[in-house]
């Protein structure tokens, strides 16, 4: 259980991510707002089954509800999900959730594992890194705020076109060790 990481590790470790991965390599051109302006919720879940990840969920969902000046929420899983297939379980879970839950139009998902693989791409695919992060996480976003952003922002469509090539003139070393670094945060214990 000592690799389990503390909930500040965990914060920490996704915000470096975010800062060079997700905002460094512009994979998601809205993310840099919102993570300057402090508008983003982490929360670290230790839930290890579908029922707890998904109440989880729920938790976050009614916290976005209820509170106008979070923009966007990254529930991280610090102990459970590790397994890819698993982790796919709980994204259609938590999709049928927000559907069937009454949020669908409010808030919509995105995905993000260590092992993130796009169906039909071989594991080894370096296009999957651009949903590769150092540990599980469910990403609320806000439909309006995509709504709004998608609007602005010139050619939004080709962004995951764009991001893949990106991934792929990074090269696989690049990967592995800002990858492996990210996963050998200091602890502040």
């Amino acid at each position: 259980m000592n690799n389990i990481p503390h909930n500040d590790v965990a914060i920490q470790t996704i915000q470096a991510w975010l800062s060079d991965i997700i905002i460094g390599h512009n994979f998601c051109p809205f993310a840099k707002r919102e993570f300057e302006r402090e508008s983003i919720a982490y929360t670290v879940s230790r839930a290890v089954t579908l029922k707890n990840a998904t109440d989880q969920l729920l938790t976050e969902l009614h916290t976005l509800e209820q509170n106008s000046q979070i923009e966007t929420s990254l529930l991280i899983f610090s102990t459970g999900f590790s397994d890819f297939d698993d982790y796919l379980d709980l994204v259609a879970m938590s999709q049928a959730l927000i559907e069937g839950g009454g949020y669908a139009g409010q808030f919509q998902l995105a995905s993000f594992h260590p092992d993130y693989c796009f169906e039909g791409e071989a594991p080894d695919d370096l296009s999957n890194y651009t949903n590769r992060a150092p540990l599980p996480i469910l990403h609320v976003l806000r439909e309006s705020s995509l709504d709004r952003v998608m609007r602005t922002y010139p050619d939004p469509e080709n962004i995951p076109l764009r991001n893949i090539d990106k991934a792929r003139q990074l090269g696989q070393m690049y990967w592995q060790q800002t990858l492996h670094r990210l996963n050998r945060p200091e602890s502040k214990d």
